[in-house]
């Protein structure tokens, strides 16, 4: 299913944990609401995202609980796990997956790399959470000042050791952005999100596990963005929109 990349003011983030009108509408999410129940989030990754965008407004408005995080939580695990969401992240330090989601031990499955670049060992790390741990929700999480975009960005002749295959993955998104922006700020910033969106669209159609699972709608891949002033994260509209459910929904009303 492709996704439909819109130019957009791309430093725009909804403040305090606010989502896009169109994703607050389909997921029925609420102002004053600031909790959502983990066990239905394990059972429906839709609920599951309603779970993730309660929490980091909770973190983005100095309402964190964190939760499930003492030593007992820690020992109660260690007979298994399971995690209602996969995040695919960025390496960056500034962008704690926990934290910012406002989530416990046992939560989240979380595979990061520098600018959340995937190869053969994220691809497998992903299907085993979809396959063996159940997990319905995968969320390629991509951030504000992300300096492997940077990287990208400059296109360095000669970059040293493996970081030339950082570059290489997230050089289109870089090109497209020099393109299609009139400032080096806005051209980051749609770089970074363009490679969002990149990754999610290869993840939906990754063979043959994931494209299956999403197709069918048993597992839902979305895209989002951290902003690092805020501490809120914005679900990207198209990534949204473009689920089975709300996308069968639309076709249905035409």
């Amino acid at each position: 299913m492709g996704l439909t990349f819109l130019l957009v003011s791309f430093t725009c983030i909804y403040a305090h944990g606010q989502q896009h009108p169109k994703v607050k509408s389909l997921l029925q999410l609420s102002d004053g609401q600031y909790f959502a129940d983990r066990d239905s989030a394990y059972l429906d990754p839709y609920y599951g995202l309603k779970k993730l965008i309660y929490g980091n407004k909770r973190f983005a408005e100095n309402k964190s609980i964190k939760p499930r995080q003492t030593d007992a939580d820690l020992k109660n695990n260690e007979l298994g796990q399971k995690p209602f969401a996969t995040i695919i992240g960025c390496a960056d330090s500034r962008v704690p997956n926990e934290i910012i989601f406002d989530q416990g031990v046992g939560d989240l499955f979380i595979t990061r790399t520098a600018g959340q670049v995937m190869a053969e060992a994220s691809y497998g790390t992903i299907e085993y959470a979809t396959e063996f741990l159940n997990t319905r929700l995968i969320v390629v999480l991509g951030h504000e000042s992300c300096g492997a975009v940077q990287a990208a960005m400059k296109l360095p002749p000669n970059p040293p050791g493996h970081i030339v295959t950082l570059i290489n993955a997230i050089k289109p998104a870089s090109i497209y952005a020099k393109t299609n922006a009139d400032t080096d700020a806005k051209a980051l910033d749609l770089a970074i999100r363009k490679n969002v969106l990149e990754q999610v669209a290869l993840l939906r159609n990754l063979e043959p596990v994931l494209s299956r699972q999403f197709a069918s709608g048993d597992v839902l891949i979305v895209g989002a963005i951290y902003n690092l002033h805020t501490g809120s994260v914005e679900f990207i509209e198209e990534t949204v929109t473009s689920l089975p459910k709300f996308s069968e929904k639309e076709m249905a009303q035409k």
